[in-house]
C-alpha cells in the first residue's frame, strides 16, 4: 500500500471504530433526557430498509435512510424559535434543546452541541470528494446532518441538521 495512503485509512478505521455510541451487550444505550431530567437506558432501533421506508414519508426516508440533504432555507424548523427539544424523527430520541440553537445563516437548523454526546454518533463521510463529518441518531441511525468546526462559542461546533429528521416537543419555561 503507498505509504501516504496507509495513515489516512487507518485513521479513517479508528475514527469509525470509535465514532459510534456506546452500545450496552444487550442493543440497549445510555441516554440523557430532558424530559426526564436524568440518564435513561432505551433499546436501540432496528429496523430494515424496507421497514422503514414503509413508515416514513419518501422525503424523510431519503434523508435520515440514504444520507440525503433538503434545500437550504425549506425545512420547518431552520427559523423555528420556540422552547423547548428537538427529536429524533424516526424513533424519538431527544437530539437538541432549543436553548442551543442558533442562526448560522446556513438555511438549516443549527446547535453549537447536542443535549448529550451519547444521544448522537458520528462517522466519517467521504461523499463528495471531501471530507465530513456525518451526525446520526444513536438510536436508529437516523442520519441527521453534519457536524463543521465553524460554530459560535462555547464548543465551536455547528451541528447542521435537516429539518426532515427532527420533530420537535415543545417544554414550558
Amino acid at each position: 500500500m503507498n505509504r501516504y495512503l496507509f495513515p489516512f485509512f487507518t485513521a479513517l478505521l479508528l475514527t469509525l471504530y470509535f465514532s459510534s455510541s456506546s452500545v450496552g451487550d444487550s442493543g440497549t444505550i445510555k441516554v440523557y433526557s430532558v424530559i426526564s431530567g436524568d440518564y435513561i437506558v432505551t433499546k436501540k432501533v432496528e429496523k430494515t430498509a424496507e421497514e422503514w421506508s414503509k413508515i416514513l414519508p419518501p422525503d424523510v426516508f431519503h434523508i435520515t435512510r440514504q444520507q440525503g440533504t433538503e434545500a437550504a432555507y425549506s425545512g420547518k424548523f431552520w427559523d423555528h424559535k420556540e422552547h423547548g427539544v428537538y427529536t429524533c424523527v424516526a424513533c424519538g430520541q431527544e437530539l437538541f434543546h432549543s436553548d442551543t440553537k442558533y442562526d448560522s445563516k446556513s438555511g438549516w437548523p443549527s446547535y453549537y452541541q447536542p443535549i448529550a454526546a451519547e444521544n448522537v454518533g458520528t462517522e466519517v463521510d467521504t461523499k463528495f470528494f471531501m471530507v465530513r463529518t456525518e451526525v446520526h441518531c444513536s438510536r436508529c441511525g437516523s442520519h441527521l446532518g453534519h457536524i463543521f468546526s465553524d460554530g459560535p462559542k462555547p464548543t465551536g461546533d455547528r451541528y447542521c441538521i435537516n429539518s426532515a429528521s427532527l420533530g420537535f416537543t415543545p417544554i414550558k419555561k
